[in-house]
């Protein structure tokens, strides 16, 4: 679970109370279109966008990173790592004018801790460099739970991130799943409390080292469907141990990640419109709550033993693992992942997988099982995902057919004009 804690303004919200009222204006929410806050960090992706997402996550599979090495493969160019585009997307839903939506989308769960803790993608076709993605967000599910982590009442929301091309064809969805929970609770739990940071020896930081040499990457050499085995387990792929620099690594890459967090004036532009996104350090300077990501004062004063991860580094990484194993001609179909614990700085991640089940012909999906575990033995990251391979018999992968429902709405996402896609293509091609 990896978490970015919310505002503090008023009484109910600094004591991070979730109310009836929240809970039902979230389930109102559900199914409607709202613009993002943020413009995409990468408006039109370009080659080296897809290079600086790749590097950030520490993935080096050169059909992410060489414009010279996709052309010789079936995709005929360089293509965006399956996470990509988060960091993507124009977002041409129209802002709300009635008062009445306005409310009902305004400042939920203030107060709260908000926790990453799952997410679901599905791909339906490669991102490539010059071609525009548009996006939609909409809220997809909302359950009410009690928190085993803070103690407390928890709400569950699930958003979709709907990407499509200017034709309306859809390219991916991610289903992202946060708990609300009632921040007070997690102190006073203590279910923490016995985590400490790990230390690395000489010898223990060897086995690291080791561990990314013998990463495999399959590449060019077809990974056949008809040579696949339930049972079969893939080469696995080192993370860690965390650092800053992996976190400023990946914030490289995926820019910001919606929250509209910038620089100086940009800083004193969102203090503006969200002081209460801020608050005051050690010495009085008010600093992004989502500093817990790299402040340990931060996060120990909110119970947390150490600064930690974000979610969509861990589906990255498990992505890394899916494609390396895949090769160039398979293509990653879908992924479900849940994350049940901290990934602290210092600790690392062994993403590994197992083949569960197989289709019962060539061009059926090949199920598997996968983890990223830590050096605690702590399985933080658990999931499956199912992948396409060619086939000796009847050749290379039809990709997925999106369903009528999510084609239509993708219709209705590239049919609105907001002229932002235009205006990104002339800059991009210097116009």
């Amino acid at each position: 679970m990896t978490a970015t804690e919310k505002s503090d303004a008023g009484t109910a919200e600094v004591e991070g109370r979730i109310t009836d009222e929240d809970i039902e204006r979230a389930k109102a929410q559900i199914g409607i279109a709202v613009n993002q806050r943020d413009e995409a960090w990468n408006k039109v992706p370009s080659a080296d966008a897809l290079t600086h997402f790749a590097f950030g996550c520490g993935d080096d599979n050169p059909l992410f990173h060489d414009p010279d090495y996709g052309p010789k493969t079936r995709w005929h160019s360089q293509i965006a790592p399956p996470t990509f585009p988060i960091s993507t997307g124009v977002d041409q839903t129209p802002k709300f004018t009635d008062p009445e939506r306005k409310k009902l989308f305004r400042g939920l769960f203030r107060g709260t801790g908000k926790y990453y803790s799952g997410v679901k993608w599905t791909w339906y076709q490669p991102v490539y460099a010059g071609r525009p993605v548009l996006m939609e967000a909409y809220t997809v599910d909302v359950q009410v739970k009690e928190s085993q982590f803070s103690g407390g009442r928890s709400v569950k929301e699930t958003y979709r991130f709907l990407y499509v091309d200017i034709d309306g064809n859809p390219i991916a969805t991610r289903d992202e799943s946060y708990i609300n929970a009632e921040r007070h609770g997690s102190k006073r739990s203590g279910k923490l409390a016995g985590i400490e940071r790990q230390h690395w020896t000489e010898e223990t930081f060897a086995e690291v080292e080791a561990a990314y040499e013998a990463e495999e990457r399959r590449g060019a050499e077809p990974q056949w469907w008809d040579d696949i085995k339930v049972g079969e387990e893939l080469p696995s792929v080192m993370k860690g141990p965390l650092t800053v620099v992996d976190i400023v690594s990946m914030h490289m890459g995926w820019g910001w990640g919606g929250y509209g967090v910038g620089p100086l004036k940009f800083a004193h532009q969102l203090r503006k419109r969200m002081p209460a996104f801020y608050q005051p350090d050690e010495y009085g300077v008010p600093d992004v709550v989502q500093r817990l990501h790299w402040d340990a004062d931060r996060a120990k004063a909110l119970g947390i033993p150490a600064p930690y991860d974000y979610g969509q580094m861990r589906a990255a990484w498990v992505s890394h693992l899916l494609s390396n194993w895949i090769g160039d001609d398979g293509w990653l179909a879908e992924m479900d992942l849940q994350l049940r614990g901290f990934n602290y700085h210092g600790d690392i991640h062994r993403c590994t997988g197992t083949v569960t089940a197989k289709g019962n012909g060539p061009g059926e999906p090949v199920s598997v099982e996968v983890f990223a575990t830590s050096q605690r033995d702590e399985a933080t990251t658990k999931g499956t995902a199912k992948v396409l391979l060619p086939s000796k018999e009847t050749g290379a992968v039809v990709l997925p057919v999106p369903d009528e429902e999510l084609r239509r709405r993708g219709a209705q996402v590239a049919s609105r004009i907001s002229g932002k896609v235009g205006e990104e293509m002339r800059r991009l091609h210097g116009e």
